[in-house]
């Protein structure tokens, strides 16, 4: 396995672990409407991209798949929104719950969700040329702004 793939990995473990470890704190969940209605937002976007990218959207490594760029449905908008749901939803989560152990566990799986899209982007570009200009005209996380 490659290092790249390798370091996938543990960045996926991170994001993984940095949830745990909100549920188990007890501070994952919002407590009001708005949070309620903004990690809906980011639940349903989750469902929305999984869809749309099909059966060959989850790998605990990053591993490009055959079939091509998919760059309709919430991809239109956003390069990575399954990491956009999940950083909405923990965001939520330590605004609501706003611990130092939370805020670490944020940057945990903000750490670990920017290896993986940095991981995921250089393996698509090397299988996909035209994923450079899908990037250039389409935002990373926030459309229009990164």
């Amino acid at each position: 396995m490659s290092g790249g793939k390798t370091l996938s990995i543990l960045a996926f473990a991170a994001i993984v672990l940095a949830v745990l470890g909100l549920a188990k704190t007890g501070g994952i969940l919002a407590t009001g409407p708005l949070g309620w209605t903004l990690q809906g937002a980011a639940v349903a976007l989750m469902i929305w991209a999984r869809v749309t990218f099909g059966g060959r959207s989850f790998h605990f490594a990053a591993n490009p798949t055959a079939g091509g760029l998919v760059t309709w449905g919430p991809y239109r908008f956003v390069r990575h929104p399954i990491y956009a749901s999940i950083l909405l939803f923990i965001a939520v989560s330590l605004v609501d719950h706003p611990t130092t152990a939370n805020g670490a566990l944020f940057l945990v799986a903000l750490a670990g969700t920017a290896v993986r899209m940095r991981t995921e982007e250089t393996l698509v570009t090397a299988q996909y040329p035209e994923y450079r200009e899908y990037a250039r005209a389409t935002s990373r996380l926030i459309p229009g702004v990164w």
